[in-house]
Protein backbone atom coordinates (compact mmCIF):
# COMPACT_ATOMS: atom_id res chain seq x y z
CA UNK A 1 0.00 0.00 0.00
CA UNK A 2 1.08 3.57 -0.64
CA UNK A 3 1.14 5.80 2.41
CA UNK A 4 1.59 9.56 2.34
CA UNK A 5 2.18 11.58 5.48
CA UNK A 6 4.17 14.47 6.90
CA UNK A 7 7.38 13.47 8.63
CA UNK A 8 9.34 16.11 10.50
CA UNK A 9 7.75 18.82 8.38
CA UNK A 10 8.30 17.13 5.01
CA UNK A 11 5.71 15.45 2.78
CA UNK A 12 6.77 11.83 2.29
CA UNK A 13 5.39 8.73 0.58
CA UNK A 14 6.29 5.09 1.26
CA UNK A 15 5.15 1.76 -0.09
CA UNK A 16 4.63 -0.57 2.79
CA UNK A 17 2.87 -3.74 3.72
CA UNK A 18 -0.04 -3.32 6.13
CA UNK A 19 1.56 -5.38 8.90
CA UNK A 20 4.48 -3.03 9.42
CA UNK A 21 4.35 -0.66 12.36
CA UNK A 22 5.23 3.01 12.41
CA UNK A 23 8.45 2.26 14.32
CA UNK A 24 9.53 -0.09 11.50
CA UNK A 25 8.75 2.48 8.82
CA UNK A 26 10.66 5.22 10.61
CA UNK A 27 13.72 3.06 11.16
CA UNK A 28 13.75 1.00 7.94
CA UNK A 29 12.55 3.52 5.34
CA UNK A 30 13.93 6.75 6.81
CA UNK A 31 16.85 5.57 9.00
CA UNK A 32 15.43 7.51 11.98
CA UNK A 33 17.09 5.48 14.69
CA UNK A 34 16.15 7.77 17.58
CA UNK A 35 12.84 5.94 17.58
CA UNK A 36 13.97 2.73 19.21
CA UNK A 37 12.47 -0.73 19.24
CA UNK A 38 12.47 -2.21 22.70
CA UNK A 39 9.42 -3.88 24.21
CA UNK A 40 7.23 -3.74 21.06
CA UNK A 41 4.16 -3.72 23.34
CA UNK A 42 3.82 0.00 24.05
CA UNK A 43 5.04 -0.31 27.62
CA UNK A 44 8.48 1.26 27.69
CA UNK A 45 8.32 4.52 25.70
CA UNK A 46 11.50 3.93 23.70
CA UNK A 47 9.59 4.31 20.43
CA UNK A 48 7.77 7.52 21.38
CA UNK A 49 6.89 9.98 18.62
CA UNK A 50 4.49 12.89 18.30
CA UNK A 51 1.59 11.71 16.12
CA UNK A 52 -0.89 14.43 15.12
CA UNK A 53 0.14 16.42 18.18
CA UNK A 54 -0.15 13.54 20.66
CA UNK A 55 2.51 11.36 22.23
CA UNK A 56 2.18 7.78 21.00
CA UNK A 57 4.19 4.59 21.13
CA UNK A 58 5.03 4.00 17.47
CA UNK A 59 5.29 0.25 17.98
CA UNK A 60 1.49 0.23 18.43
CA UNK A 61 0.62 2.18 15.26
CA UNK A 62 -0.03 0.03 12.18
CA UNK A 63 1.13 1.36 8.82
CA UNK A 64 -2.36 2.05 7.50
CA UNK A 65 -3.08 4.48 10.38
CA UNK A 66 -0.31 6.87 9.41
CA UNK A 67 -1.83 7.87 6.07
CA UNK A 68 -2.44 11.64 6.08
CA UNK A 69 -0.93 12.12 9.53
CA UNK A 70 1.83 14.34 10.84
CA UNK A 71 4.67 12.66 12.69
CA UNK A 72 7.54 14.29 14.54
CA UNK A 73 10.51 12.22 15.65
CA UNK A 74 13.37 13.25 17.92
CA UNK A 75 15.51 13.88 14.83
CA UNK A 76 13.07 16.47 13.50
CA UNK A 77 12.29 17.98 16.87
CA UNK A 78 15.97 18.37 17.78
CA UNK A 79 16.27 21.07 15.10
CA UNK A 80 13.89 23.42 16.93
CA UNK A 81 14.22 26.11 19.59
CA UNK A 82 11.67 24.19 21.64
CA UNK A 83 14.02 21.20 21.80
CA UNK A 84 16.78 23.42 23.14
CA UNK A 85 14.46 24.80 25.84
CA UNK A 86 13.76 21.26 27.05
CA UNK A 87 17.37 20.13 26.78
CA UNK A 88 18.48 23.14 28.82
CA UNK A 89 15.79 22.53 31.44
CA UNK A 90 16.79 18.88 31.72
CA UNK A 91 20.45 19.86 32.03
CA UNK A 92 19.85 22.55 34.68
CA UNK A 93 17.86 20.06 36.77
CA UNK A 94 20.64 17.48 36.32
CA UNK A 95 18.10 15.10 34.79
CA UNK A 96 20.09 12.33 33.18
CA UNK A 97 18.05 9.78 31.27
CA UNK A 98 19.24 6.50 29.86
CA UNK A 99 19.67 6.15 26.11
CA UNK A 100 16.50 4.06 25.86
CA UNK A 101 14.04 6.59 27.30
CA UNK A 102 15.69 9.98 26.72
CA UNK A 103 14.10 10.76 23.35
CA UNK A 104 10.66 9.72 24.56
CA UNK A 105 10.95 11.95 27.60
CA UNK A 106 11.98 14.93 25.50
CA UNK A 107 9.03 14.43 23.15
CA UNK A 108 6.65 13.89 26.08
CA UNK A 109 7.84 17.17 27.58
CA UNK A 110 7.21 18.93 24.27
CA UNK A 111 3.70 17.53 23.87
CA UNK A 112 2.90 18.62 27.42
CA UNK A 113 4.34 22.11 27.04
CA UNK A 114 2.39 22.59 23.81
CA UNK A 115 -0.83 21.96 25.75
CA UNK A 116 0.05 23.51 29.12
CA UNK A 117 2.63 26.29 29.19
CA UNK A 118 3.06 26.14 33.00
CA UNK A 119 2.36 22.52 34.02
CA UNK A 120 1.85 21.49 37.62
CA UNK A 121 3.43 18.42 39.19
CA UNK A 122 0.48 16.12 38.48
CA UNK A 123 0.25 17.31 34.86
CA UNK A 124 3.88 16.33 34.39
CA UNK A 125 3.60 12.96 36.06
CA UNK A 126 0.49 12.16 33.99
CA UNK A 127 2.23 13.21 30.76
CA UNK A 128 5.09 10.81 31.45
CA UNK A 129 3.00 7.87 32.63
CA UNK A 130 3.46 6.00 29.33
CA UNK A 131 7.26 6.05 29.60
CA UNK A 132 8.14 3.38 32.10
CA UNK A 133 11.83 3.70 32.67
CA UNK A 134 13.24 3.76 36.16
CA UNK A 135 16.32 5.79 35.33
CA UNK A 136 14.71 9.08 36.34
CA UNK A 137 13.60 10.28 39.75
CA UNK A 138 10.05 11.74 39.48
CA UNK A 139 10.94 14.84 41.54
CA UNK A 140 13.86 15.64 39.25
CA UNK A 141 11.67 15.07 36.20
CA UNK A 142 9.06 17.53 37.52
CA UNK A 143 11.77 20.09 38.25
CA UNK A 144 13.30 19.62 34.78
CA UNK A 145 10.01 20.13 32.94
CA UNK A 146 9.12 23.17 35.03
CA UNK A 147 12.56 24.65 34.32
CA UNK A 148 12.06 23.96 30.60
CA UNK A 149 8.70 25.75 30.80
CA UNK A 150 10.37 28.77 32.44
CA UNK A 151 13.14 28.81 29.84
CA UNK A 152 10.56 28.68 27.03
CA UNK A 153 8.54 31.51 28.56
CA UNK A 154 11.67 33.67 28.84
CA UNK A 155 12.63 32.89 25.24
CA UNK A 156 9.17 33.69 23.87
CA UNK A 157 8.19 36.60 26.07
CA UNK A 158 11.51 37.81 27.45
CA UNK A 159 10.32 37.08 30.99
CA UNK A 160 8.60 34.38 32.99
CA UNK A 161 4.83 34.21 32.56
Amino acid sequence: MTIDFILNGEDVVVRSSAELRLVDILRDFFNLLGTKTSCLTGCCGACTVIFNGLIVQSCLIPAFRIRGSEIITIEGFSQTDEYHDIAEGFSRAALWNCAVCENGKILAAEALLERISRPERQDILNAFSGIRCRCTDPDTLVQAVQLAADIRQRRIYGRTA
